[in-house]
């Protein structure tokens, strides 16, 4: 299977490039090092079955030189942050959906098979149900929110009207090896891991009351793969199961949750990262937390449900957030001194 990974310098993207590396796939990578680095794909370089391609996904020309030829596609390439669409909300939109659009056009005219794409829990909006479930969404609080709800709208479209299979990946607080601790819109965990190595103290937004369903990275390499591989009969098939059933030759444009369906909050998430930390520098153990206001456009809670992608996917998380943070702490002490 021939696979093109958009973003693919970037956190997850590089994950998804060297594990389907690591399994024979053979492997385009698309990045223009906005967010991503090349020192994420050093080791792939030079790789017979990896190719590298530094480009954007907002030139419609990249778009069609990466997709050609490929089986399935992994649209990993966005602006994140909701700070940053705040902002910027401009620049998010021409990348998350201008880029996005590009990407949908050229896999279209390229044949591609399937289309999978990553999506995001900030398309729930001010829903305060709990555990979020996929078909009931609430209002976006933020331009990047609005950013990828459209592109959920636009993977419906192209999957209706010519029959490209998608599927979007709504990922919950992804956090793992490679997540940038640095830049102003740097993620909460590599942030405190960062400041902690260094004896500082972590801001909390709020009171830290706010919770998360923190999801490790290899969680989503599982969904990734499950949902580029599985046969399209079989969804058909599973999609009975979730209440949904779809007839022999409908299109395929499904979404679900990539998450553990666990609930952290953001003080549990400064103690256990804390205490891993301290295991290597006793120092650590002493800091505490700083608190200051809560930031525009966060929601309080967020937890998934991933039934669907359990019944559907077979998707089965191994890691939780605690082994998950473990993990990371590891990782970070080992590369950030």
């Amino acid at each position: 299977m021939k696979i093109t990974i958009t973003g693919g310098a970037g956190f997850i993207g590089s994950n998804l490039c060297e594990h389907f590396i690591n399994k024979d796939y053979d492997v385009t990578c698309l990045d223009n090092f906005s967010t991503g680095f090349r020192h994420n794909i050093e080791s792939l370089l030079g790789k017979p079955n990896f190719h590298f391609v530094d480009g954007d996904i907002r030139d419609l020309d990249t778009c069609r030189r990466v997709v050609n030829g490929a089986d399935v596609v992994l649209h990993e390439a966005a602006l994140g942050s909701v700070p940053r669409s705040i902002n910027d909300p401009i620049n998010t939109n021409s990348n998350n959906v201008d880029g996005f659009l590009n990407m949908l056009v050229a896999a279209r005219d390229a044949g591609v098979h399937r289309f999978v794409y990553a999506a995001s829990s900030s398309t729930y909006g001010d829903s305060k149900e709990l555990p979020k479930i996929e078909h009931n969404i609430g209002r976006p609080l933020s331009p990047y929110a609005i950013t990828k709800y459209v592109n959920e709208l636009y993977a419906n479209v192209f999957s209706s009207l010519y029959g490209l299979e998608t599927i979007g990946l709504r990922y919950f607080n992804v956090f793992g090896r490679r997540q940038d601790p640095n830049g102003a819109y740097a993620a909460v965990i590599p942030l405190w891991v960062k400041a902690l190595i260094r004896h500082e103290s972590p801001f909390i937004n709020g009171d830290g009351s706010y919770s998360r369903d923190f999801t490790y990275i290899d969680n989503v390499i599982q969904a990734n793969e499950l949902a580029a591989t599985i046969p399209s009969e079989v969804i058909r098939e599973r999609s009975t199961l979730y209440n949904r059933s779809l007839p022999k030759n409908a299109p395929i444009d499904m979404v679900f949750n990539v998450a553990y369906g666990g609930n952290t909050t953001l003080n549990a998430l400064f103690s256990c990262l804390r205490t891993n930390l301290s295991r290597y520098d006793a120092e650590i153990a002493k800091i505490a937390p700083c608190y200051r206001d809560n930031r525009p456009g966060d929601i309080p809670h967020s937890q998934a449900s991933i039934i669907k992608a359990q019944q559907v996917l077979g998707y089965q998380p191994k890691f939780d957030a605690i082994s998950g943070f473990e993990q990371a702490c590891e990782w970070y002490w080992n590369n950030l001194k």
